[in-house]
């Protein structure tokens, strides 16, 4: 009745992306057996209506239905039904050129008993007017054409299949740890950074020290054009490994764990530091270094390689994976400062739109019609190796036969961790600077962990993934902006405030400790 629709045009093209989903479609398991011995079967996944069909919840109670291939046939006409019948068979077909509603109105006809349709690229929903097809009684589903060819090349041509919709999870357990994990790193980062603001500002006094100090900061600071160039520099990435995925997918590995490796080392030794106790040292070289800080360096050092080395463990790797994660992200917060409100608007602005054009335009792009940020998490092209840039929790169903079909791990990836806490760090530091109790970080953490909720609630309905800036940036953006401007303080939040020493919190800060040198200072 009419070829598929073509991917819409710009600026169609988002309206359309975030209106798909919510067909009303349903994830179910295709189970295939063949008839050689040893007898093999495998599950795939499928899409199904659950408004047009109802299908048994476990194996047991599904129907044996046997395999037909009319792949190469449109069956658009009664003419392209086979001559020996298709009784009491499940029939396979392409999509197009006409409506599959069609399709299984002309199956049901030669006698068939279910209607699986091919794809080539992406699942279409099984949706449409199903109101002109009411004599259409047989079951309806998507398969993709990938996993059709696994089927004919891992069990031959004599298949049986049963098609069945296992019982969901009510409560997915991941979100609540993702949340945790997000909302306790951006509050901890930005903690911390204000920490070392507080110790610039009481032990700096003297002119010349304050400016040789802001002078090495602005190696760790980003203005407006290093966040431009920093932006650009993501999308170049972004774009060479997807399609140098297979070799750069090592450096990054190789980075990860250099560089989580120091970053866990930075946590825990600011955290060693704090014990009065063990304080041994050794001297090498007129340098006096702690016993206990050479075996925690082997120890993080060890943390990396036994994650590299069994990166791909799915039992127990990802906690690895995401104590590194954490501890890396925790350091950027740290280390990397924005120095005003305006980069703060112009990183953040950027990396929303870098976000939402590699998850939500580029599937209209790519040929196989998945979005760029999708295929990188996954591994794109079949790849097994996956980038270490995400926290992952397993869900409760990755241990069911359901794994098939949804991705059996939560994601979360550090950027939407590590970009948010960037502005929370500043708004951390500039309370410190202006003595304002804490109202712009506490504000902005509570803004972060409303754009998470946000998040979950959008991901939920539209079971798909989403990008997580997309909701984190105008919540965090939006409620600094209105403290600022309910302080009055939006001019000096805007151009920022460094390196203002505060007369009440020096005072207070010497009278309750004594004065921190610079060599301790460096040390954190």
């Amino acid at each position: 009745m009419g070829r598929p629709p073509r991917p819409p045009r710009f600026p169609a093209a988002l309206l359309w992306g975030f209106l798909l989903p919510l067909t009303a479609a349903q994830e179910a398991v295709l189970h295939a057996s063949g008839s050689g011995t040893p007898l093999l079967s495998k599950n795939y996944c499928m899409l199904y209506n659950p408004l047009w069909t109802m299908l048994p919840t476990t194996l047991e109670n599904a129907t044996s239905r046997s395999l037909m291939d009319l792949t190469s046939t449109p069956l658009c006409n009664f003419s392209d039904l086979p001559l020996h019948g298709m009784n009491n068979k499940a029939v396979v077909v392409q999509w197009g050129p006409c409506h599959f509603l069609e399709k299984a109105r002309i199956a049901q006809t030669g006698g068939a008993d279910a209607l699986l349709v091919a794809n080539n690229s992406v699942f279409f929903h099984p949706s449409g007017n199903k109101s002109e097809f009411q004599d259409v009684k047989i079951p309806i589903a998507f398969i993709s054409q990938k996993d059709f060819n696994d089927m004919k090349q891992t069990l031959g041509s004599n298949i049986s299949i049963k098609m069945y919709s296992p019982p969901r999870p009510n409560f997915d357990y991941t979100m609540v740890v993702i949340f945790v994990i997000s909302v306790v790193t951006v509050a901890l980062g930005g903690y911390w950074s204000g920490l070392i603001e507080l110790e610039n500002l009481s032990t700096v006094t003297n002119t010349e020290e304050r400016e040789m100090r802001k002078k090495k900061e602005e190696y760790v600071t980003f203005s407006p054009l290093t966040v431009v160039v920093f932006v650009v520099i993501c999308c170049v990435m972004m774009v060479l490994l997807y399609f140098f995925y297979k070799w750069l997918v090592y450096v990054i590995i190789a980075i990860f764990c250099i560089a989580s490796a120091m970053s866990l080392y930075n946590c825990l030794a600011a955290l060693i530091r704090k014990i009065p106790c063990g304080q041994c040292t050794i001297t090498c070289h007129d340098k006096s270094i702690e016993v206990r800080l050479i075996f925690l360096s082997g120890l993080c050092i060890a943390v990396a390689v036994v994650w590299a080395v069994f990166r791909n463990e799915d039992r127990w790797a990802w906690i690895l994976q995401d104590i590194l994660g954490i501890a890396f992200c925790l350091n950027l917060i740290k280390t990397l400062k924005l120095p005003n409100f305006k980069s703060c608007v112009i990183l953040l602005g950027l990396l929303l739109l870098y976000d939402v054009f590699f998850v939500f335009i580029t599937p209209f792009i790519t040929k196989n019609g998945e979005s760029i940020m999708v295929e990188l998490a996954a591994g794109p092209f079949g790849n097994t190796e996956k980038l270490p840039v995400v926290i992952r929790v397993p869900k409760l169903i990755y241990f069911s036969v359901m794994n098939v079909c949804l991705l059996p791990v939560s994601l979360l990836g550090f950027g939407d961790i590590i970009i948010p806490g960037l502005l929370v760090a500043y708004c951390r530091r500039f309370d410190v600077q202006t003595g304002s109790s804490s109202v712009y970080y506490i504000s902005s953490i509570i803004a972060y962990a409303v754009g998470m909720i946000l998040t979950f609630v959008v991901l939920v309905l539209m079971n798909k993934g989403q990008p997580a800036l997309l909701y984190l940036v105008p919540c965090t953006l939006i409620t600094a902006s209105l403290v600022a401007w309910r302080r009055k303080e939006m001019k000096k939040f805007w151009e920022g405030n460094s390196y203002q020493v505060m007369a009440h919190l020096e005072s207070s800060k010497n009278e309750e400790s004594p004065v921190i040198t610079d060599e301790q200072i460096v040390q954190q």
